[in-house]
């Protein structure tokens, strides 16, 4: 498989660059990712991407938060039965966990202290909101006015939040150093990895 595309299934614009880096890490070549705008979306076409994955590779890339206790219990009601080139996974709980187990990377690109990252982000009941509270401690003026909202916006980030992360991940993310405190993640790189 080493050198096959694998197509790719993810509910927003981050979590589809977090899967780019990751298959590029592990020597895979990243094809179609399919970005689904959310959750619900994506659970109602999953029986049709796991068809498609009798025939070739998939990632399909999903949040737990907000939908089951743990993951295993999650994957075993929406996926029962992977095709053979189905590599389903979930972050716990949320894709922002995974970008904040590279602890160090994130605080020099946020410009931030080290003990402003939790050390343990699956921990992190909602790691978006998480995330946006170390970006409010930024020294770098432009990372709180991306990554921040304001009051007045209603809204649960900033204008660039979803750049921010993108350009961290894409750029900077170590994988493999966030698997080292990130489960999940571990979990996926693990089942991505080409045999040699």
């Amino acid at each position: 498989m080493a050198g096959e595309h694998v197509s790719g299934v993810v509910e927003g614009i981050v979590d589809e660059a977090i899967a780019r880096t990751l298959l590029g890490h592990v020597g895979r070549v990243a094809g179609t990712i399919y970005v689904q705008g959310g959750k619900p979306r994506l659970l109602e076409k999953l029986a049709g991407f796991n068809s498609a994955a009798r025939f070739s590779p998939w990632l399909v890339l999903v949040d737990l938060n907000g939908v089951a206790p743990c993951a295993p219990e999650f994957v075993s009601g929406v996926m029962p039965s992977p095709s053979p080139q189905m590599v389903f996974r979930v972050a716990v709980r949320q894709a922002e966990a995974w970008l904040m187990g590279d602890t160090q990377g994130l605080a020099s690109y946020l410009r931030v202290s080290r003990a402003r990252v939790p050390d343990d982000p699956e921990g992190e009941v909602y790691a978006k909101q998480t995330m946006v509270n170390i970006a409010r401690n930024s020294r770098n003026r432009h990372v709180r006015e991306d990554m921040v909202p304001t009051p007045a916006s209603g809204r649960r980030t900033g204008p660039n939040y979803a750049g921010r992360l993108i350009e961290f991940a894409t750029q900077h993310w170590r994988p493999e150093v966030a698997a080292e405190r990130v489960e999940s993640l571990n979990r996926c790189l693990q089942r991505l990895e080409v045999p040699r």
